[in-house]
């Protein structure tokens, strides 16, 4: 099934039993047949009050996944009117327990031109961030059994502190403060750049008012490091930092141009060195700036990939050596959540079949194993 694929961040050891697994609801393969596929799907992104059991058996696979401190995970999903960029959609999110319960759920009606909810796991719950086809943003919580809980807009931005985390990046930036549920702007980073927050609050972006760029580190609004991108790229995009590392996408072209290498510091900034190579292929990728999945594991190794294409997982914390995870089918969507790899498998393009091995998949070893959650069948 045709879903937009997001990517969300915490921590997670997925031990599923099969009754848990049958009980989640992710990755359906009914055996229902086309025509009955695409009738059920119309009717559920037409209908004004669709269910969650509907809205999750169209979807086929989850959009993304967000997991709470107590191992809960939110699952959400999305489908979509195939014709063009206007129509109806639907969309849902289901909370399971660790155990692999259901434990609450809802579903709602959406219009395509809205972009889909996103969803990011913090110590007590989720929090949705939302902005609507007239630009409006909105965001609240849930707690681990999906009651709702107000999270507060702050009009000014806020120097950032060991424990922010990035609720939203690019246009607008925003940060999320756990401590009283409170969303604002990072100050100091550009909204139209990607930028990254590591454990002790730092804040990592690009700074493109000067040639070249820099990348900048600051904390709590003052800049503590400011490097320039070196030559020939000049041009910084994605950034990720967890587990002591930081990391730049390096561009030739431009801002919006092909990835060729990333720009790494495991020492706040002091040092940087630049990995062209390290067992990645980067002059066979066609890897544009929007298509790089970019994302630091707690322990600082680096994953690094193209969204719907390959991936590859550096062997230890130096990041000088890379592999490609095996995976038990392709997979559209790739991410990293704490120590944990997820992987969807999901339609390229838009389709009211499922594919094989549709679903939801993770990971608790580097990708040498896998478990797929919910399988029917």
């Amino acid at each position: 099934m045709f879903t937009v694929a997001t990517a969300v961040v915490s921590v997670m050891s997925l031990a599923l039993t099969a009754c848990a697994q049958s009980d989640s609801g992710v990755g359906s393969e009914s055996g229902v047949g086309s025509g009955d596929r695409e009738t059920a799907y119309k009717r559920v992104i037409n209908d004004p009050h669709p269910g969650p059991d509907a809205v999750i058996e169209a979807a086929g696979a989850p959009a993304g996944v967000a997991r709470a401190g107590d191992g809960s995970l939110l699952l959400s999903y999305s489908v979509r009117y195939f014709g063009d960029d206007e129509g109806p959609a639907a969309a849902a999110w289901r909370i399971v327990s660790a155990a692999g319960r259901t434990v609450a759920q809802q579903a709602w009606h959406a219009n395509v031109e809205d972009q889909p909810d996103q969803y990011i796991g913090v110590r007590d719950g989720f929090v949705r961030w939302h902005r609507s086809s007239r630009g409006a943003e909105s965001a609240y919580a849930l707690d681990v059994r999906g009651k709702r809980q107000k999270v507060t807009t702050s009009d000014r931005a806020l120097g950032t502190r060991p424990g922010d985390i990035v609720l939203h990046e690019g246009t607008p930036n925003r940060i999320y403060r756990a401590a009283n549920r409170t969303m604002a702007a990072p100050a100091g980073a550009p909204e139209y750049v990607d930028f990254a927050l590591d454990e002790r609050g730092s804040v990592w972006f690009v700074d493109q008012s000067q040639a070249p760029n820099r990348v900048v580190q600051q904390r709590d609004g003052r800049t503590l490091t400011s490097t320039p991108i070196p030559k020939p790229y000049g041009n910084g995009g994605a950034v990720t930092a967890a587990g002591g590392t930081t990391a730049l996408a390096l561009l030739r072209g431009g801002p919006s141009g092909t990835v060729r290498g990333l720009m790494v510091t495991a020492d706040d900034g002091a040092h940087w060195r630049n990995i062209a190579g390290g067992g990645i292929p980067w002059q066979d990728l066609k890897l544009e700036s929007v298509s790089l999945v970019l994302r630091a594991l707690p322990d600082g190794r680096l994953l690094v990939g193209e969204k719907g294409g390959r991936y590859w997982l550096a062997d230890d914390r130096s990041n000088r050596a890379f592999h490609q995870p095996k995976t038990p089918v392709p997979f559209t969507s790739f991410t990293v959540q704490g120590k944990t790899l997820y992987g969807i498998a999901d339609a390229t393009k838009a389709t009211y079949d499922l594919v094989k091995g549709e679903g939801l998949y993770a990971s608790d070893d580097s990708g040498h194993t896998w478990r797929r959650q919910g399988k029917r069948g």
